[in-house]
């Protein structure tokens, strides 16, 4: 069975605070000394790169795993901008597997304690200061994730990069410096988005931004890396920047700085229950 991950999501909200699944690049395409990695152009040889060839099911599998571990424990500071204000959260996540993970707002005071439980595609918040949890129905599933541009369904969506979409390397890319690989979704594929472009950097080891596109095909949003760290020996970004495309929109975006990770820690399975999930942590 191929791997299956919540992405960006979990992968990057969840697992990192998750996708988390979703390490810092000062500058795109730079590594933590701020020396260019490649020269426009030039293609350094890696496991994923050989003879001036990218590998695109290898780059593929690393970009699938790049978050993933077991379980994680993780604190992220997220950073909400609209036309007229900015709020800053700190957040705390545990994870267990592909299907557990618990987000709590440690910061600021107005919101400590909100949290969110998901337990495969179930979805709940509890609000500590009316003390009552609620499960997100499918009708909320494309609303704002705690009022920032990321969805609930973004939080519980699953997606197999192999099993459901197709996807080419098209192209090397001169700004930003990388490679540009397309994926597009297949026709049994349920989902929000008919295809994505994802452009990675020149060695092909880490994402550098990816652009959504609609069932109408219509760009919706972009995502982007940057500021490679290393965290719990693992190097990937952590920073991400999420910029909605749409005109009623405009001025908005959400950051996401992971603070720290510990991949594969010990999280107890107890930790993702509706009574955890309403006490203080």
């Amino acid at each position: 069975m191929e791997s299956i991950v919540r992405y960006p999501m979990v992968a990057a909200l969840a697992a990192a605070m998750a996708l988390s699944l979703l390490c810092g690049i000062p500058a795109l395409g730079q590594d933590e000394g701020g020396t260019p990695s490649a020269r426009a152009g030039e293609t350094p040889a890696t496991p994923f790169i050989k003879d001036g060839k990218v590998d695109v099911n290898a780059v593929v599998d690393h970009f699938e795993n790049l978050y993933r571990a077991d379980s994680s424990i993780s604190t992220a500071q997220l950073t909400v901008t609209k036309p007229n204000r900015t709020k800053t959260m700190t957040l705390k996540s545990w994870t267990h597997g592909e299907e557990k993970a618990l987000i709590v707002i440690q910061s600021p005071p107005r919101e400590e304690g909100i949290a969110t439980l998901m337990v495969e595609d179930n979805l709940w918040n509890y609000f500590p200061r009316i003390d009552r949890t609620i499960r997100i129905p499918p009708s909320m599933m494309q609303s704002s994730w705690m009022g920032t541009d990321f969805t609930n369904d973004d939080l519980v969506r699953e997606t197999s990069f192999k099993e459901d979409y197709t996807y080419e390397l098209v192209e090397r890319t001169a700004d930003p410096n990388g490679w540009l690989v397309r994926f597009i979704a297949k026709p049994a594929t349920v989902g929000v988005w008919e295809r994505f472009d994802l452009i990675v950097t020149p060695d092909a080891r880490l994402p550098i931004e990816a652009k959504y596109f609609d069932r109408r095909d219509r760009h919706a949003r972009t995502l982007y890396w940057d500021q490679v760290k290393v965290f719990d020996g693992r190097r990937i970004p952590s920073h991400m920047t999420l910029i909605p495309q749409d005109e009623d929109k405009e001025g908005h975006k959400t950051e996401m700085d992971y603070l720290d990770i510990d991949f594969n820690a010990d999280v107890p399975e107890r930790m993702f229950s509706l009574s955890e999930l309403e006490q203080k942590h």
